[in-house]
């Protein structure tokens, strides 16, 4: 018998600073699919983390940080991926350091890979683009962001006709936490105005593992009522107890407003049941589940998925009952479903202390 994809679940709670309340969901999935039946467990052969894929066209087209650079891989399915030819479209030949986790994204006739380069403090984000998917890409440029501190995990969005960037950074120059950041953009390279925070890991099942806490690699998607989500990635990544948790942005807030933001009273994806928000399910087949990809065409969150459809993500994670290290991860086939009339609660902050829309539930 295969393996079977059990729900598990995306949700975290309170906002920066704010002391999270116990959950209880009023869950309610919008429709159903056929799609939506079990499917077997999945598992590319592709080792790693952090995987970043999207769809153009008829092509799933990947990125992935090796050999000193980024590669490219093109396949018709998604789980072709795991097998494709590996093309290198960037060396760093320029000496700038580590080179971690690129974002891919198709916007304007062009493909763009942002990637965070650099070693210890010394870490930006920078940008390469090509008219071609595994050829032909610029020279990497650095991305302006605004006040030039540390930041990783970088993507850009569309959302109400503005483009952004929302990434991972430090407050400082020293490494005491990581925060996500959220700036407006006027060019693939380029930002305008403040870098605005819009979470700290300052919840308790998000500081389980630390030194320095983490909320990091940030993944925008639109939901069925046209809300604005951010799901990340919380605790170390260094161990187990690494999971996905999501930022709701309430209905016509300011994306920069910090108190705008809802934060889902535990994870919705991980492997700890005691991490998890209240109703959804700790994993079966993996551990640390995290740094996830929706698989959306050219990456647009204006394409996302209309309610009750499953559809596809990517992430990384240990199998169960292997050493949990960076050196296992794998990057994994898994879907998403939107979860509806889903309450998070915060207290101690400005606004409202309730919010009630759609949250995330993972197949894995």
């Amino acid at each position: 018998m295969p393996h079977q994809r059990r729900l598990a679940g995306i949700a975290s709670a309170a906002l920066v600073g704010a002391l999270a309340l116990g959950h209880a969901p009023t869950a309610a999935v919008a429709g159903t699919d056929t799609a939506a039946q079990p499917q077997p467990f999945g598992r590319t052969t592709l080792g790693g983390a952090d995987p970043s894929v999207i769809r153009v066209g008829g092509l799933y087209v990947s990125a992935k940080s090796v050999d000193g650079g980024v590669a490219v891989r093109t396949a018709s399915t998604l789980e072709g991926i795991a097998t494709a030819p590996k093309r290198q479209v960037w060396r760093d030949t320029g000496n700038l350091g580590e080179v971690w986790a690129p974002e891919i994204v198709h916007h304007d006739g062009r493909y763009h890979i942002y990637f965070a380069a650099g070693r210890s403090a010394a870490h930006r984000m920078y940008h390469i683009s090509s008219a071609t998917a595994d050829s032909g890409y610029s020279a990497a440029t650095k991305v302006a962001l605004p006040g030039d501190k540390w930041a990783i995990d970088g993507v850009p969005f569309t959302h109400n006709g503005q483009r952004w960037f929302v990434w991972s950074g430090w407050a400082g120059d020293t490494n005491v936490e990581q925060n996500l950041y959220i700036a407006r953009m006027t060019s693939p390279t380029t930002t305008t105005g403040g870098r605005y925070i819009i979470s700290q890991p300052r919840e308790p099942w998000e500081r389980v593992v630390g030194n320095p806490f983490i909320n990091e690699a940030p993944q925008p998607v639109r939901d069925p009522n046209g809300q604005l989500h951010i799901v990340y990635s919380a605790n170390g990544s260094w161990s187990s107890r690494y999971c996905l948790a999501d930022l709701r942005l309430r209905a016509g807030g300011d994306p920069t407003y910090v108190w705008d933001w809802y934060k889902s009273n535990g994870c919705l994806f991980g492997s700890h049941a005691d991490n998890m928000m209240s109703g959804w399910h700790a994993t079966l087949h993996v551990d640390g589940p995290g740094h996830n990809s929706f698989v959306l065409e050219r990456g647009d969150i204006a394409t996302s998925p209309p309610s009750g459809n499953r559809f596809p993500t990517m992430f990384h994670a240990v199998a169960k009952g292997t050493p949990y290290s960076w050196s296992n991860r794998y990057w994994y086939t898994g879907t998403a479903v939107w979860w509806g009339n889903t309450t998070y609660r915060r207290a101690n902050v400005p606004g409202a202390t309730t919010n009630v829309g759609y949250s995330l539930k993972f197949f894995e």
